[in-house]
């Protein structure tokens, strides 16, 4: 859904699980640092405020958007995470790169969510220009920051819930 139709910051805070024993990893590109860190700041706010522990959430920076996906797999490689954050903004500018970028870190980040069996979280910005991810970036848009948590934290909560569910009937 466009984020014109829908605030990126509203969500039902009711039925939000606790994310007291989860961990986190976030990722943050240094690429458009200034949208980059609203979004962090957002994201890192909004597990807070559900109940995660600081302790509990490993931030890594990586230089660029398009090194996202390779950062996560680090992140989460060597820590016992339950979800990796991904926030980066590529804006579409004069050529096509975006194209390239957002494409190809869409696709690495469903990768490593299948492959570690864990949720990889697509918090990437994708507008045509500077104004639009400062709209998304805590703007009149809301905050993609906040979305990716929720996101995060929803995610978590369902992959713990089948993991005990195949404890009880004998799986591992």
């Amino acid at each position: 859904m466009a984020s014109s139709l829908k605030n990126l910051s509203e969500y039902s805070e009711e039925t939000m699980p606790s994310a007291e024993k989860m961990t986190f990893g976030i990722v943050v590109s240094d690429w458009n640092t200034k949208i980059t860190h609203a979004l962090y700041k957002a994201c890192y706010d909004t597990l807070i405020k559900h109940g995660a522990k600081e302790e509990n959430i490993l931030t890594e920076q990586v230089p660029g958007t398009f090194e996202l996906p390779i950062g996560a797999k680090i992140l989460a490689s060597g820590e016992k995470i339950d979800a990796v954050i991904c926030l980066g903004c590529v804006i579409k500018g004069e050529t096509s790169h975006n194209e390239y970028i957002n494409q190809a870190v869409a696709t690495g980040l469903v990768q490593l969510g299948v492959l570690h069996n864990k949720p990889f979280i697509f918090g990437v910005l994708t507008p045509n220009d500077e104004q639009q991810a400062k709209d998304r970036a805590g703007g009149k848009y809301g905050n993609k920051g906040v979305e990716a948590a929720t996101t995060a934290i929803r995610m978590a909560e369902l992959k713990q819930k089948y993991a005990k569910t195949k404890q009880k009937i004998g799986f591992s």
